[in-house]
C-alpha cells in the first residue's frame, strides 16, 4: 500500500493540475496489464517468455516504443512504466522519453519540464533536448532560462546548447541576450564552430546587425554553402539585394568552390523578384535546370512568382505548364501572377480551372483571384469570389477585405468601402485603410481621406507616405491653403517621406535612381537623353500632368519639377543604353504618377519600344501608346 501511495504522490509532483493524470486504474500494474495496453502488447511480440508485470523492458525495445509512439495515452503508459520500473535513472530512457514528450507530434512542454524536474543528474544532451524545444515553441524566452540555470549548475553548454538558445534570442529578437551567449561561445572554446557562427550570424542580421553578421561570416574557419546562405539572407533582410546577388557569382569561383544548392536558388529567385532583376533570374533558372531542380515544386513557384513580378507572365506561365504536378501554392502563385500583370480574365479562368483539376483553393488563391477582380475593375465578380469563400470554409481575413475595399475604392464606390471596412470582424490594418485613402486621392474624395488619416493616427500606425496621399487630395482638389498647412505640420513633426526610387537592371547590373539623380556615372549622358526625349514626345501631343506636382508652382515651374521623376530617368537611361526595340523594364517603389504614366506611354509609341513599369502594387505593360491597365490603377 505504501509502495502505491508514493507512486501516487510521484504522480501528482510531475503534474499538479492533473490535466495529463493516468486513468483511475487499481496500480500503475494493472493500467500496463489492461488488454488494450501498448506497452505490454509490444513486450510480448519482443519476449513472450517473460512476465511484464515482473521484469522491466530492456533498454532497447523501450526506446523503440518510445520512439513509436504517437499518441498521449500510449506516451502516458510508458511513462508509468518508466516510473516503476526505475528507469528514469537511466540517461538514455530518460533522454529519449523527454526529447518524444517535448517535440512533435506532442509539444507538452509543462508535462516535458516536470520531467525533467525529476531527473537527478540531468546531462547536457537532457538540457539540449529542453532547449530545442523551447526554441521550437510559443515561449522561446523560456529557453533562456534553462539555459542561465544550466550554466549556474555547472553543466557547461555544448555547441548544440548554444546553438538553441541563440535560436530562441531569434524568435524575440533578444540582441543583448545574444552578445550574452556569444560571450560564452568565446569563454567555452567554441568560437570555431562553423554551424554555431553560422546561427550566430542570423541573430545578427535578424537584430539589424549587418556589419557583425557579415564579421563573424569572415571568421568562419570553413565556409559551407549553409553559411553562405545566411550571408545572404543576411543582405536581402537589410536591403543590400543587390550584394546578395552578387554572392552567387563569388561562391561558384575557384577561390571558394562552394556551389549553390536549392536553398540559395530559393533565396536569389526572391531578390530577383524583388529587384526586378530578371537577366540575373534567367541565369538562376538556367543553372536550376543544369543541376536537374527543375523538378522540385517549391523551386518552379519560386520561379513563377519571380517571373510574374518581373512583368514575364508568359515565362511564369511556361514554367507553371511543364510542372509535373501542380498543388495549390502553384495555381495561387500563377493567379496572383495574370492578376498583377493585367490579366485579371485569364486569373479567373485559371481559378476555375484549379477547380477542374479537383484543388480547392486556400486563402492565398482567394488573395489572388480578388485582386483580379480589383485591377480590372470587376466588381459584381469580385462580390461573389468573396462570398464564395464560404464555401470552402474559408474566413476572410484582413487581406481579401482589402481586396474588397481596392476593388470598391477604385470603382469610385467609397461609401460602401467604407462601411464593409466597418464591418469587419477584425480591427482593419494600416494596409486597407492606406489603400481606401489612395481611392479617396483617385476621386478626389477629401472628407473621407481626412476621415482615414484620423483612423491611421488612432491606430498609430501613419507613416509619412499617408500624408503624401492626402497632399495629393488637397492639390488635385486646389486646396493650397490646407497644403501648406499639412506641409507645416508634417516639418514640425519631423515627418519626411521616403523619396521615390526606381531601379532598371543592365547586363546583370541593378542600376538605381532617384528623383533629380545626379549619382549615376553616365549622369551627363542620361540628362541629355531625356532631354531629347522630352523634345520628341511634346512633338507627339505630350503635355505634362501638371497635377501630379504637389507644390503651389507656376504651370511652367511644375512641368519642370516633374521632368526629373525617377521613373522617367531610368527609362531614359533604358532608351540610352539598350538597342532599338529592346523591352525596357524598370520597377519603382511607390505608385507611380500620373504625369509617369502618361510618359510612359507616349515613350512605347515615339520609340517603338515596349515598357514595362511595375510600381508598388502591380505592372503597367506599355505597348504603342496604351497601357495594360487600361488606366484604371
Amino acid at each position: 500500500m505504501k509502495v502505491v501511495f508514493r507512486q501516487f504522490l510521484l504522480r501528482r509532483s510531475l503534474n499538479p493540475q492533473h490535466h495529463i493524470s493516468l486513468p483511475r486504474f487499481a496500480s500503475t500494474a494493472s493500467l500496463l496489464h489492461s488488454p488494450k495496453s501498448l506497452i505490454s502488447s509490444k513486450f510480448r511480440q519482443h519476449n513472450s517468455t517473460t512476465r511484464f508485470s515482473n521484469a522491466p523492458i530492456e533498454r532497447e525495445p523501450l526506446i523503440s516504443l518510445i520512439k513509436s509512439c504517437t499518441h498521449k495515452p500510449q506516451l502516458l503508459q510508458i511513462h508509468a512504466h518508466i516510473i516503476r520500473t526505475s528507469s528514469i535513472k537511466d540517461p538514455i530512457i530518460a533522454l529519449r522519453f523527454l526529447t518524444r514528450a517535448a517535440t512533435a507530434p506532442f509539444r507538452e512542454l509543462d508535462y516535458s519540464r516536470r520531467f525533467f524536474s525529476q531527473l537527478t543528474n540531468p546531462s547536457v544532451s537532457h538540457y539540449n533536448a529542453m532547449l530545442r524545444a523551447y526554441s521550437l515553441s510559443r515561449s522561446p524566452q523560456d529557453g533562456l532560462y534553462v539555459y542561465r540555470d544550466m550554466e549556474r549548475q555547472g553543466i557547461r553548454a555544448d555547441p548544440l546548447s548554444s546553438s538553441f538558445a541563440i535560436k530562441s534570442c531569434i524568435r524575440i529578437f533578444s540582441l543583448l541576450s545574444g552578445v550574452q551567449i556569444h560571450a560564452r561561445i568565446f569563454r567555452n572554446g567554441h568560437q570555431s564552430d562553423s554551424l554555431l557562427l553560422t546561427t550566430m550570424m542570423d541573430l545578427y542580421s535578424h537584430c539589424g546587425k549587418l556589419e557583425e553578421a557579415c564579421k563573424l561570416f569572415d571568421e568562419i574557419p570553413q565556409r559551407d554553402v549553409v553559411a553562405w546562405n545566411v550571408l545572404i539572407s543576411c543582405l536581402t533582410r537589410n536591403k543590400r539585394t543587390r550584394d546578395a546577388l552578387g554572392l552567387f557569382e563569388i561562391m561558384q569561383s575557384p577561390t571558394y568552390l562552394c556551389q549553390p544548392d536549392k536553398v540559395t536558388c530559393l533565396l536569389l529567385l526572391q531578390a530577383c523578384a524583388d529587384l526586378n532583376a530578371l537577366e540575373f533570374g534567367e541565369r538562376i533558372h538556367s543553372y536550376i535546370q543544369e543541376r536537374g531542380y527543375d523538378t522540385e515544386s517549391n523551386l518552379c513557384n519560386s520561379l513563377i512568382s519571380m517571373y510574374s513580378r518581373c512583368g514575364r507572365v508568359d515565362k511564369a506561365y511556361e514554367v507553371f505548364d511543364k510542372m509535373p504536378e501542380k498543388n495549390v501554392v502553384s495555381w495561387s502563385a500563377i493567379i496572383s501572377g495574370l492578376s498583377m500583370n493585367g490579366h485579371g480574365r485569364e486569373a479567373i479562368e485559371a481559378f476555375w480551372e484549379m477547380q477542374k483539376m479537383g484543388i480547392e483553393p486556400d486563402d492565398r488563391t482567394f488573395t489572388g483571384v480578388l485582386s483580379a477582380c480589383s485591377h480590372c475593375g470587376l466588381v459584381d465578380e469580385g462580390m461573389a469570389f468573396f462570398d464564395r469563400m464560404r464555401e470552402f470554409k474559408i474566413a476572410p481575413n484582413v487581406h481579401h477585405y482589402g481586396c474588397m475595399v481596392d476593388l470598391l475604392g477604385r470603382a469610385g464606390m467609397l461609401d460602401q468601402a467604407y462601411q464593409l471596412a466597418m464591418s469587419m470582424e477584425m480591427n482593419p490594418d494600416a494596409t486597407l485603410w492606406r489603400t481606401l485613402l489612395g481611392a479617396c486621392k483617385i476621386h478626389g474624395h477629401v472628407n473621407l481621406g481626412e476621415h482615414i488619416i484620423g483612423h491611421l493616427i488612432e491606430a498609430k500606425s501613419q507613416e509619412a507616405g499617408d500624408y503624401v496621399l492626402l497632399l495629393n487630395i488637397y492639390s488635385s482638389a486646389g486646396n493650397w491653403d490646407k497644403v501648406t498647412e499639412l506641409r507645416k505640420f508634417m516639418k514640425e513633426n519631423g515627418i519626411y517621406t521616403t523619396p521615390s526610387c526606381t531601379t532598371i537592371e543592365l547586363n546583370g547590373v541593378v542600376h538605381e535612381f532617384a528623383v533629380d539623380d545626379v549619382s549615376h556615372p553616365m549622369k551627363d549622358e542620361i540628362y541629355e537623353q531625356l532631354d531629347e526625349i522630352n523634345k520628341q514626345l511634346k512633338i507627339a501631343g505630350y503635355e505634362s500632368e501638371i497635377s501630379s506636382e504637389l507644390h503651389n508652382l507656376k504651370a511652367e515651374e511644375k512641368g519642370y519639377a516633374l521632368s526629373c521623376h525617377s521613373e522617367k530617368l531610368a527609362i531614359a537611361f533604358g532608351v540610352l543604353a539598350t538597342p532599338p526595340g529592346r523591352t525596357i523594364r524598370v520597377a519603382n517603389n511607390i505608385r507611380t504618377c500620373v504625369d509617369c504614366h502618361n510618359f510612359a506611354k507616349y515613350v512605347s509609341s515615339v520609340y517603338n519600344r515596349k515598357v514595362v513599369v511595375r510600381d508598388r502594387s502591380r505592372f503597367h505593360h506599355f505597348r504603342e501608346g496604351r497601357c495594360s491597365c487600361n488606366d484604371y490603377w
